[in-house]
């Protein structure tokens, strides 16, 4: 079994309801997760646009996941950590929580990308991509993708 990740909100390859974006409700998408190996200890997960005019765009940072969650729901918390032990880092807009799709004109690509890790990390909320992927270095046993498009 492998791991895969899915959403609620939209299929693969498919736009993402403007719900989710900064038009809309700016709220994260239910996600769900299954196939992680059996000896996961976190996870992980960055979403990016890399058709941003200025190069990848980070809409989302969120880290040590406890490994007996499957997924996570609608609208997550503004919040840097949560009381299961989960950090949400800085994206882009230097912002601690998730940012919808907001392209300035044309279709864009979101990368949900989840990985499951054999480890805690040891980093504190409000991480940067680079610096989460630097942390993960080593300790990433499976790792899936789920992207959505979205048109302004």
């Amino acid at each position: 079994m492998s791991l895969t990740l899915s959403s609620s909100a939209f299929a693969q390859g498919k736009s993402i309801p403007e719900k989710y974006s900064c038009t809309g409700q700016n709220i994260s998408p239910a996600l769900a997760w299954s196939g992680a190996p059996s000896y996961t200890a976190s996870y992980a997960l960055i979403v990016e646009d890399p058709d941003a005019p200025s190069g990848t765009y980070v809409h989302w940072v969120i880290y040590n996941i406890p490994a007996i969650s499957n997924g996570l729901q609608e609208a997550v918390a503004q919040t840097p950590t949560f009381d299961d032990g989960a950090s949400q880092g800085s994206g882009g807009s230097g912002r601690q929580f998730y940012q919808g799709p907001c392209p300035p004109s044309g279709t864009h690509r979101y990368f949900f990308r989840l990985y499951a890790l054999d480890a805690r990390l040891e980093i504190p909320p409000g991480a940067t991509a680079a610096q989460l992927r630097q942390a993960m270095q080593g300790h990433v046993l499976a790792q899936t993708e789920l992207m959505g498009t979205f048109s302004k």
